[in-house]
């Protein structure tokens, strides 16, 4: 049998892998040679690894991380199959945000930063039924989706009656994992179970209006958090955006999202 194995050298031409490569696998535990000579620490593949190790460099390919990758050849069909659809659905939300990113990129390029006109005004005290989420900033749109869909439909079940628009509740500062919530303004259901609510106090707050895709709010935010501090205010959370016109209602070039945020003048 010894006969039949391959040096490291010659499985990674087989494979078309380098030796650095293999090693580095060999290191993780992802793939490990069949033998290891004692004396001169030499390493043999049987040839039977060549599937395994072209598996490896395809889908490191496809910029699967290495412990992904691990999980997958460790699994079953049905378990690698699931494995393999996670990491299709993230690569598909990332190509979604550079499309976006693409499409801010070529805005800016044609006609410079938007003018949005940005407002003083007061918001009246609101009293939101929410449903809360904890995402990353690439995961806001997804998560906004998910919490709509879970909060409609009790408040539809329990037979509440809420005031359009939803709401989106965010924080100042974008971090890495963060709570959001969907909110719906309504006057009922309190101590009902299945039910949280949040109470948004009124007073100051700067605002302005976005037209088009959810994608490109960061174009809003800038302008609006520009004139925030220009006018030496200071900012609080939550963050609220009412969507007015929503997805089901017009294309994406028509949607209309009022951005809101409670603002105090600076002691400084």
């Amino acid at each position: 049998m010894r006969d039949e194995l391959l040096t490291i050298g010659r499985f990674a031409r087989l494979c078309r892998l380098s030796v650095k490569q293999l090693r580095h696998y060999d290191d993780l535990g992802l793939l490990a040679p069949i033998h290891v000579n004692a004396a001169s620490g030499y390493r043999y593949y049987a040839p039977g690894q060549a599937r395994d190790a072209l598996t490896i460099a395809l889908l490191r390919e496809m910029d699967l991380p290495l412990a992904v990758i691990a999980q997958a050849l460790a699994a079953g069909p049905e378990r690698r199959a699931g494995i393999l659809r996670a990491e299709r659905d993230r690569l598909a939300e990332r190509i979604r945000t550079d499309q976006a990113r693409l499409e801010m990129l070529e805005r800016l390029a044609e006609g410079g930063l938007p003018d949005y006109e940005v407002a003083l005004g007061r918001e009246p005290e609101r009293r939101l039924a929410v449903v809360r989420a904890v995402r990353s900033p690439a995961e806001i749109g997804t998560g906004v989706e998910e919490c709509a869909g879970r909060l409609l439909p009790v408040l539809g079940t329990m037979g509440i009656a809420w005031e359009p628009p939803l709401w989106g509740l965010y924080p100042l500062d974008l971090e890495e994992r963060m709570e959001i919530a969907v909110g719906a303004q309504t006057r009922q259901g309190e101590g009902m179970s299945g039910l949280e609510f949040e109470v948004l106090p009124g007073g100051l707050v700067a605002e302005t209006m976005h037209i088009g895709p959810y994608a490109q709010l960061p174009l809003a935010y800038n302008a609006l958090f520009a004139a925030i501090h220009e006018r030496g205010l200071l900012p609080r959370a939550p963050v609220r955006e009412a969507y007015l016109v929503g997805p089901a209602e017009a294309p994406q070039e028509e949607l209309m999202t009022r951005l809101i945020v409670p603002v105090q003048e600076s002691t400084a």
